[in-house]
């Protein structure tokens, strides 16, 4: 049996593939959801937070791209179908899943990236999800960015100290004829 967090990203896995057959295709979504459970072991994914999300994404979508398009540095028509998919379930997960830490959204989006994405595409999300989680998490991310880890980070480190052996200043002693 699969853990709860397992079946979330396994969940997230296949919503990226869902996002992506409704953006290239404009499938139903009821057709799309019935193919993904068909497709894939009901066991071994959150199939509530799928069913939330995939609804949720779709039927919002033109709000979810007004959050994105101030903080992305090009046309939203212009970004890979993954990529959006990604920014967009980021986008859901920060405003209606306060169960799941900012960090964890970024992370998700950032490793999903890495799987489906096209080259450095792992990098283009976590800028763009780093810059909506204050928007969307404004109270949680200026907590994390404010608190013992901020102060931690600003505490100077010492320099490393190189350890050689130190050579013997001894003369090499000569031997008697």
């Amino acid at each position: 049996m699969s853990s709860p967090l397992n079946k979330r990203r396994k969940a997230r896995e296949i919503m990226v593939q869902a996002l992506y057959q409704w953006g290239m295709a404009g499938q139903n979504i009821s057709t799309i959801e019935a193919q993904f459970y068909a497709e894939n072991d009901p066991e071994k994914i959150d199939q509530d937070y799928f069913r939330e999300a995939l609804r949720t994404i779709t039927k919002t979508v033109d709000e979810i791209d007004e959050i994105i398009r101030p903080l992305a540095d090009r046309d939203l028509d212009d970004l890979d179908p993954v990529s959006m998919a990604l920014l967009r379930l980021g986008v859901f997960e920060f405003g209606h899943r306060p169960d799941i830490p900012f960090k964890v959204v970024i992370n998700e989006g950032v490793n999903l990236a890495k799987r489906f994405g096209p080259t450095d595409s792992d990098k283009y999300i976590n800028g763009v999800l780093d810059k909506i989680a204050p928007v969307l998490r404004k109270a949680e991310v200026e907590a994390m960015r404010s608190g013992p880890y901020k102060a931690a980070a600003k505490k100077p480190v010492k320099k490393a100290v190189k350890i050689t052996e130190k050579k013997s200043k001894k003369k090499p002693s000569k031997k008697a004829d």
